[in-house]
């Protein structure tokens, strides 16, 4: 997909429509002067609700086309598309730190203007979205435009939200492939490939990564890059030595295994470019849909999120010189993937607080005269490894006081209460990060204690984050309290400790090997399909994923034309629409990729995702590929 560009498929899923009903989560707001609405009105759906909408990234999705009838297919696409979000990092890591919203706003005709074709009809939508860059003949049919003046209409009916502090994304009724990135993001909402867009088209529009594609008219060969040294973090004409010399572009990540596959190294081909220019993996989510980010566009994508957010939710007030009589406190955002740290410094001076979120100042018996107390929070996650990104404002926040030890506090009245805490409706996994925030009495240090199953369990200093990973919960299902000591407040979260399994279905093989100690061997002498199937003992969406021979994992979605259909296996790979997929082996994303074919034993290993973000273990299995005619 080019930056103007996407796919997208629908899968009737329920999970998204019946909660949001069953939890009087539906709500309607007035329209705004100007609003392009029709029928009854655009609604305002809070779909994930983490905290304040000043203090949150919050992404908007709004669909086209989908008239009041069709209202729950909307939600289904819009619940697979937020699967999918939520099964890549950094998305999954982040997620706390974003809000979603849908905003309902029914279509008078069903479907969106030039599907698939520009001799097809307009049709009357709220937000005019049309492929072809808007039926415009001489641009491509997958560049899925939308309005972009009714979608700010639209998106300004979230109450809180600004351009500043929102991403949208407008979902086609359509199976057709297409979208774009930009200010507005657009994808198809019924393609096969349709949830895999959102992630590449936010990857353009909040972090500004680039099209790694070696072409920019599917099927023709992009030619040799001519311009200078791209601006573009994840494209060089650097070699692997200059960028060590120079510590430029991605040379902290060289020679790592790359989440999307391989090893981080120095791939040519990108920004539509088949020669001279260079990009970090073989293959990643700004190249081929179902990869991961590799770990370049993903620290890129942490700064991105981390950006429209502050990690210092609230402390005590800085305005005026504070007593040493009295405790002092800040907030910070709780990531689900790692806490983030906060480290007291007094005149400079460490102090031995150990990640805690408070300070009694009346335990450090300071001196008369003034002092300067500062409190540092700081992102610690291993996503990131560009000091200038960890020390940038989106990971790393201070605040300052001045202490007179002269000056008596006045107490508040502030009892102790929880403010804050992860939601506890659904089940948490049993690698999260869970949550639980206080107010702050002036005079002590609300304590917050945990227990799993009912036995204690130690935090430390930091009492209002409790990682789950540290605990090692036992495949099942347990309970997990936080009790807010000297109160009779208590929260409880249903902790998910069993992830999600997946099974598989071949075509009939030539033959089947089984040996003892080894998995199923399947033999073909051509094409073969799987299809991959997912079951959980929780509600929710499950993501399935394959690899094959080790290379990056890939989300599996069906086929390209049809979601419902296996995925295809051919040893040369099949052609749609001018790209290539399944080719058994080494991969091929367009034509002129090696057809060769891999023949020989593969690994085939296949892994589930669950709605708790727990990963399965991975199961395996062989094929064997050998030519026609000779099993």
């Amino acid at each position: 997909m080019t930056s103007q560009r996407t796919g997208v498929r629908r899968e009737v899923a329920r999970f998204v429509a019946v909660c949001l009903l069953a939890a009087g989560l539906v709500g309607t707001a007035p329209a705004a002067a100007g609003t392009p609405t029709r029928g009854n009105g655009p609604v305002v759906v809070p779909v994930q609700t983490t905290g304040p909408t000043d203090r949150r990234f919050n992404l908007v999705f709004m669909g086209d086309g989908y008239t009041a009838a069709e209202t729950p297919a909307f939600r289904a696409d819009l619940e697979r598309h937020l699967s999918t979000l939520w099964s890549i990092e950094p998305f999954a890591s982040y997620r706390s730190y974003i809000n979603v919203w849908a905003v309902e706003a029914p279509s008078a005709e069903s479907g969106v203007d030039c599907d698939p074709g520009l001799t097809a009809p307009a049709r009357d939508t709220v937000l005019d979205m049309g492929f072809w860059g808007g039926c415009n003949p001489d641009s491509v049919q997958r560049l899925l435009t939308v309005d972009s003046a009714k979608a700010a209409a639209l998106a300004d009916l979230v109450p809180g939200t600004t351009r500043a502090n929102r991403q949208v994304v407008a979902l086609a009724h359509s199976s057709t492939y297409g979208g774009a990135g930009g200010g507005y993001a657009t994808a198809s909402g019924g393609n096969a490939l349709s949830s895999l867009i959102t992630p590449h088209e936010i990857g353009h529009s909040l972090g500004g990564l680039q099209d790694e594609y070696d072409y920019y008219a599917r099927g023709v060969p992009g030619g040799t890059y001519s311009g200078p040294e791209p601006s573009s973090t994840h494209h060089t004409l650097l070699t692997e030595r200059q960028m060590r010399e120079r510590r430029a572009k991605w040379w902290r990540w060289l020679g790592e295994e790359s989440e999307s596959g391989g090893v981080v190294g120095r791939f040519e081909g990108g920004l539509y470019s088949t020669e001279g220019v260079w990009r970090p993996s073989r293959h990643s989510l700004m190249k081929s849909l179902g990869y991961a980010f590799d770990q370049v566009e993903r620290e890129v994508m942490v700064q991105a999120i981390s950006a429209k957010v502050n990690p210092v939710q609230g402390h005590t007030p800085t305005t005026a010189p504070i007593g040493a009589d009295r405790t002092v406190w800040v907030d910070t955002l709780h990531p689900v993937g790692g806490a983030l740290s906060v480290a007291w410094r007094l005149d400079g001076r460490t102090l031995p607080t150990h990640g805690a979120r408070t300070v009694d100042l009346r335990k450090l018996r300071l001196s008369p005269g003034t002092h300067t107390l500062t409190a540092t929070v700081t992102d610690p996650t291993p996503f990131v490894r560009d000091p200038a990104v960890r020390a940038s404002a989106a990971l790393t926040r201070t605040v300052t006081w001045t202490v007179d030890p002269s000056l008596a506090t006045v107490r508040d009245g502030t009892v102790a209460a929880f403010t804050g805490h992860t939601p506890t409706g659904s089940p948490v996994g049993a690698r999260a990060v869970v949550h639980a925030d206080t107010t702050h009495p002036t005079d002590r240090t609300p304590a917050v204690r945990w227990r799993l199953d009912g036995r204690p369990v130690a935090t430390g200093p930091n009492d209002r984050d409790l990682d789950l990973r540290s605990l090692r919960p036992t495949p099942g299902t347990h309970t997990l309290t936080a009790h807010l000591v000297g109160t009779e407040e208590k929260l409880s979260w249903t902790v998910d400790a069993t992830s999600a399994t997946a099974s598989y279905e071949l075509s009939e093989p030539v033959r089947t090997v089984r040996r003892a100690g080894r998995p199923p061997e399947y033999v073909y002498d051509g094409p073969f399909t799987m299809r991959l199937t997912a079951r959980d003992d929780q509600e929710g969406a499950v993501v399935s994923q394959f690899r094959v021979d080790g290379d990056g994992w890939y989300t599996y979605y069906g086929w390209p034309t049809d979601a419902d259909a296996p995925f295809r296996f051919t040893p040369g790979g099949t052609e749609i629409d001018d790209l290539v997929y399944g080719k058994l082996g080494r991969s091929r994303a367009v034509p002129w990729d090696d057809a060769s074919p891999d023949y020989g034993t593969h690994t085939i290993e296949y892994r589930t995702i669950d709605a708790a973000g727990n990963v399965g273990r991975a199961r395996s299995f062989l094929v064997t590929l050998v030519p026609p005619g000779r099993p």
